[in-house]
């Protein structure tokens, strides 16, 4: 009876989850990270992260930049999960391969035209 009791999805009220959280993870018993091997290997991670995926951005990403990273990453999402293709097209009374395209289409400007750079 215990077992299944620890391994149910019973769930404690908010307040008492709180508490049960911050009882099992005590701040004053947490090692600092502030070591600098540790900043250094947080650092150098990022940094493989921004080189190897496009949508991490970097410092010199623009607003712009960012948000059609964003736009063009739920277009993917939505492409891929069929059944929120499914949800889609009978929300807009479409047939899946107009949403598709559609979904396609958005990807090529998802945010509209680039803004104009200004000149240094």
């Amino acid at each position: 009876r215990v077992l299944e009791r620890e391994t149910s999805t019973f769930c404690l009220p908010p307040h008492r989850e709180a508490f049960r959280f911050r009882r099992r993870f005590r701040p004053e018993k947490l090692e600092p990270a502030d070591t600098m091997g540790d900043r250094y290997n947080i650092h150098s991670q990022l940094e493989h992260l921004q080189s190897k995926y496009i949508g991490t951005g970097h410092a010199d990403t623009t607003k712009f930049e960012w948000l059609t990273n964003q736009h063009r990453d739920s277009q993917s999402t939505y492409l891929g999960h069929y059944d929120m293709l499914s949800y889609f097209a009978v929300a807009e009374n479409e047939s899946k391969a107009r949403i598709r395209f559609n979904i396609m289409e958005k990807m090529l400007q998802p945010c509209g035209p680039p803004p104009e750079k200004p000149e240094d």
